[in-house]
């Protein structure tokens, strides 16, 4: 499984139809589907980790970053993610982390 981490509209789907060559169609964010790619992480935060390294490719928006938010929730969302994110990273063959469209491999 690889894991594509990258701040909001940094470019990771680009990225994975132009690097990887998976298309459209090979993507969704639901879980569920069929398909190789799942994007929209941090939007399930209590997806299984078992379901996610069923995937070939696992996209996430960085959301560690910024302005602490006010909502004990939203704080506890960010907190699950980010755990989420650690679990999937070690066992992960790579790591890439895309910015400007631009991706860095940081393990693989």
């Amino acid at each position: 499984m690889i894991l594509v981490i990258g701040g909001y509209a940094a470019g990771k789907r680009q990225y994975v139809r132009d690097s990887l060559g998976y298309s459209d169609a090979q993507m969704s964010d639901q879980i569920a589907d069929a398909v190789p790619v799942f994007f929209g992480l941090e939007s399930q935060p209590d997806t299984p980790l078992e379901s996610l390294l069923q995937k070939e490719v696992v996209l996430c928006d960085e959301i560690g970053c910024g302005l602490v938010p006010m909502e004990k929730e939203e704080r506890q969302r960010r907190e699950r993610v980010g755990r989420l994110c650690v679990a999937l990273a070690k066992e992960a063959t790579q790591v890439i982390r895309v910015v400007c469209g631009m991706g860095q491999v940081i393990k693989g």
